[in-house]
């Protein structure tokens, strides 16, 4: 791609490895859609850049996001356009996407120092988090931004058609 700096900050799963190893550490990792960007996306965002020295964001590809079941026309926003808007966020440093259902094996890959989601997740149910302590990194959840959220927004937005 081509265009503003922050297109720079977008690298294949293939680029990902060599890139996240040069990001300063520690390296935080979260995921998801991000289909539609809002408040609470840029709070827990910033939170989780916070925990550490970069932040390297996963989204979910279009084909992974729509067997989530929110909706046969979800997401809204191609992986593409979801990928140049994270990047173009002060607090993410890499984007990147999977295609699984989760992103265990693309974390086995990076090694991210910490695993972020948010408090609405219980971070011992999920096989991220046993990726993660197996070879020493945290898995935190950070709370959650109550009354946000891309499905109620997009409910919204239709029933003021």
């Amino acid at each position: 791609m081509s265009g503003p700096a922050f297109f720079d900050k977008i690298a294949s799963r293939a680029e990902a490895l060599a890139r996240v190893a040069a990001l300063p550490g520690p390296v935080v990792f979260t995921n998801g859609v991000f289909d539609v960007l809002h408040r609470g996306h840029a709070t827990y965002l910033a939170n989780a850049r916070a925990l550490g020295g970069s932040l390297v964001v996963a989204l979910n590809t279009d084909a992974s996001a729509r067997r989530l079941g929110k909706g046969p026309d979800r997401p809204l926003n191609n992986e593409q356009d979801r990928a140049v808007l994270m990047a173009a966020l002060e607090s993410v440093s890499l984007v990147t996407w999977f295609d699984e259902d989760t992103p265990t094996a693309l974390i086995s890959e990076l090694r991210p120092d910490i695993l972020v989601k948010g408090g609405d997740y219980d971070m011992q149910k999920l096989p991220e988090t046993k990726v993660v302590e197996a070879y020493g990194g945290k898995a935190l959840a950070i709370p959650f931004v109550d009354g946000y959220s891309t499905t109620a927004l997009v409910k919204k937005i239709r029933s003021t058609d």
